[in-house]
C-alpha cells in the first residue's frame, strides 16, 4: 500500500504536466516516489459505474501473475473516495504511438521482437497461469515499451479469469471495435481464442501500419480480405512502405518474405470459427521461427557483402 499523500506529491498533485494519457476508466500520470523510483499512477474514475469494478478486476488479475512481458504493479492506494494503481514506468510509451509517429519508425526486427513479447505474455496467461486469464483487449495502445523497446502487456481492466475446466465465459463488457472476435462482438462469448483473434489483427496492423478501422476498409473490404488477396499476388503492396527503405544489411526481399511468413498465421488467428484458430503457444513458436530464419538470411547477406 502506498499513501494517497505520497502519490499526490509524486505527481505534483496529479498535475496535467504529468498526464501520460486518459483511458475508458481513468487517467495515467507519471510520478516520482520519495525513494527516487519513476512510476506510472493509474487513477480510476469512480464517477463511472465500472470504475471501481475495473480497479478490482485489474488487482485480481495481476495479483499472482509474474512474467517479464507483463506490466508490473508496484502498489495500490484504495478508499471509498479514490482507487489508484502504481505501476512500473514505461519511458517509450505505447506501440500505437510508435507505429503512427511521424518522427520515429520501428524497423522490422523491432516490430517482430515486440510481437514475440506480446505472444509470450499471452501464452503465459493462457497456458502458464492458474486460473487462466483471458486478456480481452489486445491492441497496440495496451502494449507499452520500456527503455530497451521490450513490449509489456498492460491494462487488465476487462480481463476475465476462467475457473478450472472452464473454457469460455459470457460478458456484456465490450472491447475495442476492430479487434474483437466475431463471437465476442455478437454474443459476448470470451475465451482464449478471442485473444488469438485480436493478436492476429494486431499482427496485421503492426506490419502493414494500417488500423483495422482504416478508411480503406469499406464496401465489404476488411483487413483480412485485403491481406489475404495480397498474399497471393503482391505482398509488397500491403507491407509498411518503411520496410522498403534501407535497413542496413537486412535485404528488402528478406523482410518481405519474413512479413509474409507472419501474415499467413495472422490470417489463421482471425478465422471466424474459434476452433479453427491457432493457440497462443503455436503463434509464439511461429514468430520465433520467423525471427531465426530472418537472422539466418541476414547472416548470409553479411557474408555475401564482405566477400564483395
Amino acid at each position: 500500500m502506498i499513501s494517497y499523500y505520497e502519490l499526490s506529491q509524486a505527481t505534483n498533485g496529479f498535475d496535467e504536466s504529468n498526464l501520460l494519457g486518459r483511458g475508458s476508466f481513468g487517467s495515467m500520470f507519471k510520478g516520482l516516489l520519495s525513494n527516487g523510483m519513476l512510476v506510472a499512477v493509474k487513477v480510476f474514475n469512480l464517477d463511472l459505474e465500472l470504475g471501481s469494478k475495473n480497479f478490482s478486476v485489474e488487482c485480481e488479475a495481476m495479483l499472482n501473475l509474474r512474467h517479464r512481458n507483463l506490466m508490473k504493479i508496484i502498489g495500490c492506494c484504495s478508499s471509498i473516495d479514490y482507487k489508484l494503481l502504481v505501476m512500473e514506468f514505461m519511458p517509450n510509451g505505447s506501440l500505437e504511438r510508435w507505429l503512427y509517429s511521424h518522427n520515429h519508425c520501428l524497423d522490422f526486427l523491432q516490430r517482430l521482437n515486440i510481437m514475440i513479447n506480446v505472444a509470450s505474455a499471452l501464452e503465459y496467461l493462457h497456458h502458464g497461469s492458474s486460473p487462466i486469464v483471458v486478456y480481452c483487449d489486445v491492441k497496440p495502445c495496451n502494449v507499452l515499451l520500456d527503455e530497451d523497446m521490450v513490449g509489456h502487456v498492460s491494462d487488465f481492466g476487462i480481463a476475465k479469469l476462467l475457473g478450472e475446466g472452464q473454457s469460455k465465459e459470457y460478458t456484456k463488457t465490450m472491447a475495442t471495435v476492430g479487434y474483437i472476435a466475431p463471437e465476442f462482438g455478437s454474443k459476448g462469448i470470451i475465451s482464449t481464442k478471442g485473444d488469438v483473434y485480436s493478436l492476429g489483427i494486431m499482427l496485421m496492423e503492426t506490419f502493414t501500419r494500417k488500423k483495422p478501422t482504416d478508411d480503406l476498409f469499406v464496401a465489404g473490404l476488411s483487413m483480412k480480405g485485403w491481406i489475404s488477396e495480397s498474399l497471393s499476388r503482391a505482398i509488397d503492396q500491403v507491407v509498411d512502405s518503411n520496410f522498403l527503405q534501407d535497413e542496413g544489411h537486412h535485404h528488402v526481399d528478406d523482410i518481405i518474405a519474413s512479413t509474409s511468413s507472419i501474415l499467413k498465421p495472422a490470417l489463421n488467428c482471425c478465422e471466424d470459427l474459434p476452433e479453427e484458430r491457432m493457440n497462443m503457444t503455436d503463434i509464439a513458436a511461429s514468430l520465433n521461427k520467423v525471427k531465426a530464419k530472418f537472422f539466418e538470411a541476414s547472416d548470409k547477406n553479411v557474408v555475401r557483402f564482405c566477400r564483395k
